[in-house]
């Protein structure tokens, strides 16, 4: 039924495919760096820049505490009466947000309600975890910004995504699994909840009432990502500044944070859920309105915008990684990725 709009609607398109023109991007610019990991250098204080594997811990770690919700690192080796006296202490009550410690595009995110499904969570993921408050800030969006080296280095917002989570609104008579199958962002999800959720699936919600269909604001779950780019003002520029000069060594990141308004947002009051490196992609792209051509413009923009943040950091003597640390690095995440793949299957 939705088989036309996966076809032409870039947004749909598989990671890998959509990406295709990027991979150009990069070798363009690793040829006139002579480095084919050039950027690892933007952000000397997370690994390969934030390319791959990077410690979701280790990130926050860096950021002011003021803007990081309570959050607490779970081992392999803790027991679990340890993560609960922990959560206790760290004041976090349920739902919470867990998530591997490393991980990627969503990837094992979840809320969980309870200790119970916490303690069957934890047992069945043997991976470090990230469990973290779960914030009830309406407004959820991803911000991307760099700042040159130097006390006087040029500083800039360049992206603003808001995020609109997956619902459907029920007539009284349709299941939500017949709403679903009605709008394609929907649609695509069945599979997952007939896994994950199939309860859900046969409930019948009243007429004109919205029901929230998935917490978690990730683009492969079936967020809507929406162009904020209009937010970016001169009010908002001096809000995000001192607080991204804060952050030592990272010159080119995304927050993915909540926040109360877009007024707020511009304030700079917001909490950061994560702080994603030099692949953290301007996710304003993915505006359903904001067209394939537009989008490719933008990320090369990025990318240049990545070398000329290397240049820059080489002038102050910071070097990239070297190729052999940057392959000992990949293949110790590419391991860890095939333990998770050993457990999923």
């Amino acid at each position: 039924m939705h088989f036309f709009t996966r076809l032409t609607q870039w947004e749909y398109h598989p990671w890998w495919l959509a990406n295709i023109p990027v991979y150009g991007f990069w070798l363009w610019f690793a040829t006139r760096a002579r480095h084919l990991i050039f950027f690892s250098n933007v952000n000397p204080a997370i690994p390969l820049g934030g390319a791959m594997g990077e410690s979701k811990w280790d990130i926050l770690k860096l950021l002011p505490q003021e803007i990081v919700p309570k959050t607490i690192l779970v081992e392999v080796s803790d027991d679990f009466e340890e993560v609960l006296t922990a959560l206790e202490s760290a004041e976090i009550g349920f739902p919470l947000i867990a998530k591997p410690d490393v991980g990627e595009r969503g990837f094992l995110v979840k809320k969980i309600d309870n200790q119970e499904v916490l303690r069957k969570y934890l047992a069945r993921w043997r991976v470090k975890f990230v469990l973290q408050e779960f914030l009830l800030m309406p407004v959820e969006a991803s911000v991307l910004y760099h700042v040159f080296p130097g006390e006087d280095g040029a500083f800039g917002i360049s992206s603003v995504c808001l995020k609109e989570f997956l619902y459907v609104r029920g007539d009284g008579l349709s299941t939500i699994r017949q709403l679903m199958v009605q709008n394609a962002r929907s649609a695509f999800q069945v599979p997952r909840f007939e896994r994950e959720f199939p309860e859900i699936l046969v409930k019948i919600p009243p007429e004109g009432v919205p029901v929230l269909l998935e917490p978690i604001g990730n683009h492969s779950r079936g967020t809507k990502f929406l162009n904020g780019n209009h937010l970016i003002t001169p009010e908002m520029l001096a809000a995000f500044e001192p607080i991204c000069r804060q952050i030592p060594g990272v010159q080119y990141a995304r927050f993915d944070l909540k926040c109360d308004s877009s007024e707020a947002l511009q304030r700079g009051a917001f909490k950061v859920m994560e702080l994603n490196g030099i692949l953290g992609e301007p996710a304003h792209i993915y505006d359903p309105n904001y067209g394939m051509f537009r989008a490719y413009r933008d990320l090369w923009w990025h990318w240049r915008l990545l070398f000329r943040l290397h240049r820059a950091q080489r002038e102050q003597g910071i070097l990239p990684s070297s190729l052999g640390e940057g392959l000992r690095f990949a293949r110790g995440y590419f391991r860890y990725k095939k333990i998770l793949e050993r457990q999923t299957s």
